[in-house]
This record gives C-alpha cells, sequence and structure tokens, in this order.
C-alpha cells in the first residue's frame, strides 16, 4: 500500500497547528533563509520583492512576493524555474506557494499550498517529499523551537 502526500485539487497542501501566535508564524515563514536551505538571493519579506532559491544542481526558481497580510498569508509567484530532474525543467514556472495563517484552537493553524504541484506533473513525487521536509519538518521546527533543520539532501 502506497500513501500519498496530502493534497487539495489545486496542488499539493498540507497543515498543522502550532501553539505559537499567528504573528509568530507569519515571521518564521518570512525568515526563508531559517528553513528553506539552499542559497537564496533578494528578499523575502516585501510585496513585490523577488528572491531566488537555488539547490545545484537540481534546483532554481525565482519567487516574486506577491501578497504579504501580516498574521495571516503569505504568497509567492513563481516566475521562473528550472529543475534538472524533470523533462520539462520549468515546471513551477506559473504557479503560486501560498501559506495560509489562522487561529486555531490550542495555537496557529499553518496551511501550506503549492498551486499547480499536482499528481499529474513529473515533479510532484520529488516535490512533495521536498515541502514535507520543509514545511512540514524545518519550518514547523523553526516556529516551536526557533531553530530550522538542515537540508538532508
Amino acid at each position: 500500500m502506497t500513501t500519498q502526500a496530502p493534497r487539495t485539487e489545486r496542488g499539493y497542501s498540507t497543515s498543522y497547528v502550532v501553539e505559537q501566535s499567528p504573528d509568530e508564524v507569519f515571521a518564521a515563514v518570512l525568515d526563508v533563509r531559517a528553513w528553506w536551505t539552499g542559497e537564496i538571493e533578494g528578499s523575502t519579506d516585501e510585496v513585490g520583492a523577488e528572491f531566488s532559491y537555488r539547490h545545484p544542481p537540481q534546483h532554481y526558481s525565482l519567487q516574486r512576493v506577491a501578497e504579504l497580510e501580516p498574521g495571516r498569508r503569505v504568497v509567492w509567484q513563481v516566475i521562473d524555474s528550472h529543475l534538472s530532474f524533470i523533462s520539462e525543467p520549468a515546471e513551477w514556472t506559473g504557479s503560486e506557494i501560498v501559506f495560509d495563517i489562522a487561529p486555531a484552537a490550542g495555537g496557529t493553524e499553518l496551511r501550506f499550498t503549492h498551486v499547480g504541484l499536482v499528481p499529474d506533473v513529473e515533479c510532484f513525487g520529488a516535490c512533495s517529499t521536498g515541502w514535507l521536509h520543509y514545511v512540514g519538518g524545518s519550518l514547523r521546527s523553526l516556529i516551536t523551537t526557533g531553530k530550522g533543520l538542515p537540508d538532508p539532501w
């Protein structure tokens, strides 16, 4: 039996509840260098700003910060990408990466969705596994302990 990653019709999605406040969760999401291990250049905390993520040699992507609602929401538009391990390297281009933050019983819920990362795209398996580590592991650790987890790859 295979276990499929959580998803919605729109893309890969995962969520969890932490004890920290919505503002603390928002601040951790914006501290991209502390949880998304790789080479990150540019600003991640201003609407309209662009930042690149590189994990040589497999991954390059350029994100534009599309929305920032303190304590509520962060949205990045992927405006360029190159994933060397799939046949269509620009598969992420045009997708959106969304962090929705909401008060919940016992703390704050963080819901992450990579809109466009659906099971029928080639990157789904590897990329959803990566997000599971980065969002479900490293970002969660940053939120709850103040320290992100190093990249296992």
